[in-house]
């Protein structure tokens, strides 16, 4: 998935214009000198996952699956950038991390295969803890009978 000038490109090919997203401008946290009392710098991009007529009903179960605690009861995605000192270079950071987090959700997994631990593994797992037992077994001390 490519962010490509106004469109961001989804796996399958389908493109999500940038309208669709809305961006939240405020001030960031931390330091930043006489700047950062000034300046809203941080970027918050909000995109609608249950109403966009771009995504598949699989789609946007997937997405909102994936990412239960950045999708709000609503259905509202959320990322939030303040890493940067600009608002245009936040601004990029959301929409390039927003795309990063549709491709994630939307690529297709690959089926796990089921494997079984092999022979020799498993005799040489059982002859350790053999070797450890006699071990601890002869740190202790002779055993006095009543």
């Amino acid at each position: 998935m490519a962010a490509t000038g106004k469109a961001i490109v989804l796996p399958g090919g389908a493109a999500l214009s940038e309208s669709e997203l809305r961006f939240v401008h405020s001030r960031a946290p931390g330091p930043g000198g006489q700047n950062v009392n000034k300046v809203n710098s941080r970027v918050t991009l909000f995109f609608d996952v249950r109403n966009c007529a771009v995504l598949s009903p699989g789609q946007r179960r997937r997405i909102v699956e994936t990412f239960p605690g950045r999708v709000s009861k609503e259905g509202i995605l959320r990322v939030v950038s303040s890493r940067f000192r600009t608002q245009a270079a936040n601004r990029n950071a959301t929409i390039r991390r927003f795309s990063d987090l549709l491709t994630e959700a939307l690529t297709p997994r690959k089926p796990r295969k089921k494997t079984t631990v092999p022979a020799r593994a498993h005799a040489r797992r059982l002859e350790e803890k053999a070797r450890r037992s006699q071990r601890k077994r002869l740190r202790r001390g002779p055993q006095l009978d009543d």
